[in-house]
């Protein structure tokens, strides 16, 4: 079936004007399941806030909660103001900072309504990279949490409206005087909703457009299809709702299905698993890391409350899988999704998962695995994983990059995969993290994998460097768990270690000990910089 073409809300074309031209733009269906059968006039806000559920919890949070009702009447408030008080115009960009709050969630559904894009940030970013961001996406109006305003405020040149405080021009002062009721812009399923920069861990972050119509794609197919959750679950997590991992899990989503969203402002791993204790949410939202690090806090915490974990972010590890599985029963919901896709689109759940595969395709998306050329590859062989659905690349005015994402309409993430013969996925290793040494293809997270079971490793990260002799040496980068020293024994200990479990070929013929690994603000490994300080 073909997508429904039906005349743009917006006033303000911008996005429509920046989109990559049609010959790199991804091949999108709407045909797979029925759930994607959406209407040509759309707006996402009002088919979130629904009001079948008026009365029920929508978000909770440290200290109060609001139903849907207060989250939908809060939500048109903030249209008022962005409409009436700043002249605001479907299509203008609307930056959005701060922590995780039920208000960062109603602006976000209130620059809808009003017909506005979103460009969500994250608080902790910086005057340069906010400038950035700001300026490439052309915004309208910066709209930032009182606390962290003073950077947002340097950065950019366009108003900016601060939520939370004591001023008087404040946005919570504003809305008061404003009724609850707004009748939203009239937007096309088709007009895009949000600007999401990716996390730039080669360099500055890409904005990625997504329509109102992607969406509601995402909560019809993951959620519904391998999450399944109901209108009694209490969502909760760790990631900032500037990442679209976030974004769905710890908003969307329940909202999609009647259910209540926990936004904590602080979820380091003891900030989360003290917060699960207290609250008894019901599905956790998590990166790989943060599962590890909570396994060693389980003792001293409750979180029989948790029926479901998902991980997504970056590969989740068999030893952090089994032993979250040991300590608390839970098989998590491993997946993988991207900016570029707006979220997971494969994954497997319950029965269907298989121990250390990413899963099977989502219902609504297809992928396969292909070589350089392109062409699909068979099973058990070794290629790019590339994935088209519902959502798409659709990279604001970077055709090059466009152009290296999307090949004869299909999304290539820069992930290598195998599939096997019953169509599960099998993470091998970013596209450019395989290791070629002496003529062998190594992927190094399976050598992480197995450094990750070494009683001494808290987390390490294993690259491919210049070797005149190999071409390239593995080398692992190592931290160790609290109270273990490190010496020259323990180095060839963890080496054997490796040697006896995986081929030898594969073990790390060079290891540092180091006490941080870099990470992107979302908790993205970034293999880059490691690979640079050794080249």
């Amino acid at each position: 079936m073909s997508e429904s073409v039906a005349h743009t809300g917006h006033v303000d074309t911008f996005c429509a004007d920046h989109l990559p031209p049609a010959e790199l733009m991804p091949v999108r269906h709407w045909d797979a399941i029925p759930e994607l059968a959406y209407p040509s006039r759309l707006n996402c806000a009002v088919e979130l806030l629904d009001a079948v559920y008026d009365d029920r919890p929508a978000i909770r949070y440290p200290g109060g909660e609001w139903s849907y009702r207060e989250l939908r009447d809060n939500a048109n408030r903030i249209a008022r103001v962005l409409v009436e008080d700043f002249g605001i115009v479907p299509g203008n960009r609307v930056l959005l900072r701060g922590a995780n709050t039920p208000m960062l969630a109603a602006c976000w559904f209130g620059v809808l309504e009003a017909g506005g894009v979103v460009v969500c940030t994250m608080a902790l970013l910086r005057e340069r990279e906010l400038q950035y961001i700001a300026q490439k996406a052309e915004i309208a109006l910066a709209i930032t949490d009182a606390r962290v305003a003073v950077d947002c405020e340097a950065a950019v040149e366009t108003p900016v409206l601060r939520f939370g405080g004591d001023d008087p021009t404040d946005l919570t002062a504003r809305m008061r005087d404003k009724p609850a009721e707004f009748t939203a812009c009239d937007t096309a399923a088709e007009d895009i909703a949000i600007i999401a920069f990716t996390s730039g861990t080669t360099g500055q972050g890409k904005g990625t457009m997504h329509s109102h119509r992607d969406i509601l794609a995402i909560t019809d197919c993951f959620p519904r299809y391998v999450l399944r959750p109901s209108a009694n679950d209490v969502f909760c997590g760790s990631p900032p709702l500037a990442f679209t991992y976030a974004l769905g899990g710890l908003l969307l989503f329940p909202l999609r299905f009647g259910a209540c969203a926990l936004l904590l402002e602080q979820a380091t791993p003891p900030h989360l698993i003290k917060a699960i204790e207290e609250f008894r949410p019901t599905i956790c939202f998590t990166a790989p890391t943060a599962y590890r690090a909570m396994c060693g806090m389980l003792a001293e915490h409750d979180v029989s409350s948790l029926v479901k974990c998902v991980s997504a972010g970056e590969t989740l590890p068999l030893s952090v899988f089994e032993a979250w599985k040991q300590a608390t029963g839970i098989a998590i919901i491993d997946g993988i999704g991207a900016t570029e896709m707006l979220h997971i689109f494969i994954s497997a759940s319950g029965r269907n998962i298989r121990p250390g595969s990413t899963g099977k395709v989502v219902p609504g998306y297809e992928a396969r695995i292909v070589g350089d050329d392109g062409s699909e590859l068979p099973d058990g062989t070794v290629g790019r994983l590339a994935v088209r659905g519902p959502t798409g690349c659709r990279y604001l005015d970077n055709p090059d990059r466009q152009r290296e994402y999307v090949q004869d309409g299909w999304n290539l993430t820069g992930d290598s995969y195998v599939r096997d013969a019953d169509g599960y996925f099998w993470y091998q290793a970013r596209t450019d993290d395989i290791i070629i040494s002496s003529g062998y293809n190594i992927a190094g997270p399976e050598v992480e994998n197995v450094l990750l079971e070494h009683p001494a490793v808290l987390e390490c990260a294993v690259v491919g460097v210049p070797d005149e002799e190999r071409g390239q040496l593995v080398k692992a980068f190592i931290v160790l768990k609290p109270h273990t020293s490190g010496d020259a024994a323990l180095v060839k200990e963890m080496q054997d270690f490796v040697k006896a479990r995986i081929a030898p070929y594969k073990y790390p013929r060079a290891i540092e000990l180091v006490t941080a690994l870099p990470r992107t603000t979302t908790g993205k490994l970034q293999r880059f910089r490691l690979r640079e300080v050794s080249g």
